[in-house]
């Protein structure tokens, strides 16, 4: 893409904070004054609000998204050996937190209208070795906890949640990280609640192992110098934690400004559902909090536009081929995500191709549009119209 500034963004973090933006430098300076950097009074008074606002007792912080699942399923009691149900339509740091802790990342496929795990497909991958379920709460919408808990239940599993994109996400009178044993997030800087780097946090109900994820995030030691877990580096700074509780009073409000955009997403591209343009299905109504806004590109998607010689088309609209327009026409987008985790290099001993067909699919018709708080509905009309005349 050239360097001028783009029509529409795919994300543009500025709209967010320049409002808040003196009140963010007052509260890290106030922080620099005192040196309060690591395990202070700023993360714990995060941890207890953001536990309770996603309905659970505690929080634990670490560095990131992907520390939150490797140490908390070891906090959760998951074992070398043990094997963990997950999607294969995930982003790659779900397996990568699953092999940290040394358990087994046996994968199944999604649901192809929303793009969430498949818990039919699920049944089948059942073992005498599962230990868990880790149903990811992908592009905002949550997995449907009734579903996982009755599939928890009948095979005695643990639920693991990965929330990374469903901060306050709800459904079926659930938030994100409130029915599972425990779940992890993420609080990269474009995820509805984003720090200034990189940042994570474990949630759970459970006090032994809100207890056990403190001592394993910080070289398994309850208390200083005295190591009784196996345990390593891995803490949310005060800084990161401070903006973060800044920010969190916002959050339900920009979650709202994303559902209202999604919805006129929706309705100026309802026409074009019956040619193959089909944005990823919402089974969740207003607790879907659109993390990204993901359309289908599908073989039934409108055939090309003639050529200036008159000749007629007869290729239809490629996924690539729209976003290459976009780009052109300085709309910002995005593919979550072009490879499956099955097929990527590192990872091709998890699965064959063909394995995970509606996965495979996904992986080559997706296409994620502009999505934030502040986008605005010219904005929105602009994206769509450039859709339709590709």
């Amino acid at each position: 893409m050239s360097s001028r500034q783009p029509k529409v963004p795919f994300v543009n973090l500025y709209l967010q904070h320049q409002p808040i933006e003196s009140q963010i430098a007052a509260t890290l300076a106030t922080i620099i004054q005192h040196g309060d950097f690591i395990l202070g009074e700023a993360l714990a008074e995060f941890e207890t609000a953001f536990a309770a606002a996603s309905g659970v007792k505690y929080g634990v912080g670490v560095a990131c998204g992907t520390d939150a699942i490797a140490l908390g399923l070891q906090a959760c009691g998951i074992h070398p050996g043990d094997e963990i149900i997950l999607p294969a339509n995930t982003f790659i740091a779900t397996i990568i937190g699953v092999i940290q802790a040394k358990a087994v990342p046996i994968l199944v496929d999604c649901d192809p209208e929303t793009a969430l795990i498949d818990l039919t497909a699920a049944e089948t991958a059942v073992s005498s070795k599962t230990k868990a379920i880790i149903p990811v709460h992908l592009y905002g919408q949550m997995v449907s906890p009734r579903e996982v808990l009755d599939f928890a239940s009948r095979h005695n599993l643990m639920i693991f949640e990965d929330a990374a994109q469903a901060h306050l996400a709800e459904r079926e009178g659930y938030r994100a990280g409130s029915f599972g044993k425990a779940a992890a997030f993420s609080f990269y800087p474009s995820k509805n609640l984003g720090c200034f780097g990189d940042g994570g946090m474990l949630i759970t109900n459970d006090a032994e192992i809100a207890q056990k994820m403190r001592t394993l995030r910080n070289y398994g030691a309850p208390s200083k110098y005295l190591h009784a877990e196996i345990g390593t580096n891995s803490r949310l700074d005060n800084l990161q934690a401070a903006v973060l509780n800044l920010k969190l009073p916002y959050l339900e409000k920009w979650n709202r400004d994303r559902t209202d955009a999604a919805q006129y997403y929706n309705t100026l591209l309802e026409p074009l559902k019956p040619k193959g343009i089909v944005p990823i299905a919402n089974h969740s109504g207003t607790g879907h909090i659109y993390h990204l806004y993901v359309i289908q590109i599908t073989d039934k998607s409108p055939l090309r536009k003639p050529s200036p010689t008159g000749a007629t088309p007869t290729k239809r609209i490629a996924r690539n081929t729209l976003q290459e327009h976009l780009t052109r026409e300085g709309i910002q987008t995005g593919i979550h995500y072009p490879v499956p985790c099955h097929l990527q290099p590192a990872y091709q001993n998890l699965g064959n191709p063909g394995d995970f067909p509606h996965t495979e699919t996904l992986c080559e018709q997706i296409l994620s549009l502009p999505m934030y708080p502040g986008l605005s509905n010219t904005q929105i009309e602009q994206v769509v119209r450039l859709t339709v005349d590709s």
